[in-house]
């Protein structure tokens, strides 16, 4: 069976695919890149928007995604992640492939879904992850990511190897 080929995207098309592309590349440098900037949170997240990673519990709207941000930031006020390749968009949806991490130098941090640290640990947690964001109306609905958690859990010496 042959697969119908997919419609030409058109210039607006093509320029809702860069609004998005730009509103999801100001979302990772400015929620996820260090320094934060928590107002972005009230500009670009819908306000029932998703967040859901596997290291955390999903989290749901704006204010419980700056909680969970501000908390996350306390725990390792270097935290910082990037970009790794150009973003990829299509329809509602844009991917992105990211790297980074932090040291645990803050207060004891117990959002970690297999366990928690205690206070200043000064353990460092580096991994990487790909994520996809849908955009609607120009607001980020849903994040929804796959990251390297047990790397993460294993640095942190929440997971250990056998």
């Amino acid at each position: 069976m042959a697969l119908a080929a997919a419609p030409a995207v058109g210039a607006k098309g093509s320029s809702r695919l860069e609004q998005n592309k730009a509103i999801v590349g100001r979302w990772f440098s400015e929620f996820w890149g260090n320094p934060w900037n928590p107002k972005v949170i009230e500009e670009l997240a819908d306000p029932q928007m998703l967040l859901q990673y596997s290291l955390h519990a999903p989290r749901r709207g704006r204010d419980d995604i700056r909680n969970f941000m501000v908390g996350f930031r306390e725990a390792f006020p270097d935290l910082n992640f990037t970009g790794t390749a150009d973003l990829i968009a299509e329809g509602d949806f844009v991917v992105g492939r990211w790297i980074g991490g932090g040291t645990h130098t803050g207060p004891a941090f117990s959002d970690f879904l297999a366990g928690s640290l205690p206070a200043a640990t000064g353990r460092k947690m580096h991994f990487s992850g790909t994520t996809v964001l849908k955009v609607v109306n120009g607001r980020i609905t849903e994040e929804v990511g796959l990251d390297d958690g047990v790397t993460a859990l294993t640095q942190l010496g929440i997971l250990r190897r056998a």
